[in-house]
C-alpha cells in the first residue's frame, strides 16, 4: 500500500506542469549543492564539469539525473519535459525552437527505463552539444567573467 501511495504522489508531482516555473540562479545553485551532497563528485569530475565536459561516469550521470529531477525538467515516471527545458533554457532563442531541439534529443534515445541515469546522461549530452547547449555555455562563461571582475 505504501508503494502505491508513493507512486501516486510521485505521478502527481510530475504531472503538476501548470504550476511549474523556471528556476532562478539561486534555486539552481541550491539544487546543485543538494545534489552534490546526495551524489559526491571527485575534484577531477568537478573540474571537468566546470569546462562543460561531463565524463560518462556513474557519479556524474547520477548527479545530472539528480539536478534534472530537482529542477523538475525530468521525472522518473514520465521522462523529460521538453516544454520545461524550453522555458528554462531558451536564452535568446524562441521557446518553440528550444523545445524542438529538446524533443529531437529525447527522440534519439530509447525510452525504456526513464529512471535510468544513462538515459538522462545521453539526452543531457545531446542538449549540451546542440545550439541550446552552446547558448547556455556562453551565458555561464559571461556570468563567470562578470563575477570575477566584481571580486
Amino acid at each position: 500500500m505504501k508503494f502505491v501511495l508513493l507512486a501516486v504522489l510521485a505521478f502527481v508531482a510530475c504531472a503538476s506542469a501548470d504550476e511549474w516555473q523556471p528556476k532562478t540562479a539561486d534555486e539552481i545553485k541550491s539544487i546543485r549543492a543538494a545534489c552534490l551532497e546526495e551524489v559526491p563528485l571527485t575534484e577531477e569530475q568537478m573540474n571537468h564539469m566546470k569546462t562543460f565536459d561531463f565524463p560518462n561516469e556513474e557519479a556524474v550521470r547520477k548527479y545530472l539525473m539528480c539536478t534534472s529531477v530537482k529542477m523538475d525538467i525530468f521525472c522518473t515516471h514520465q521522462g523529460w519535459h521538453s516544454d520545461r527545458i524550453a522555458k528554462q533554457f531558451k536564452m535568446d532563442m524562441q521557446e518553440s525552437d528550444v523545445q524542438k531541439l529538446a524533443d529531437d534529443c529525447i527522440a534519439k534515445y530509447p525510452k525504456g527505463d526513464k529512471a535510468n541515469d544513462v538515459y538522462v546522461y545521453d539526452v543531457h549530452k545531446c542538449l549540451m552539444d546542440s545550439e541550446v547547449g552552446q547558448k547556455v555555455k556562453s551565458y555561464i562563461k559571461k556570468r563567470q567573467e562578470q563575477l570575477s571582475k566584481q571580486a
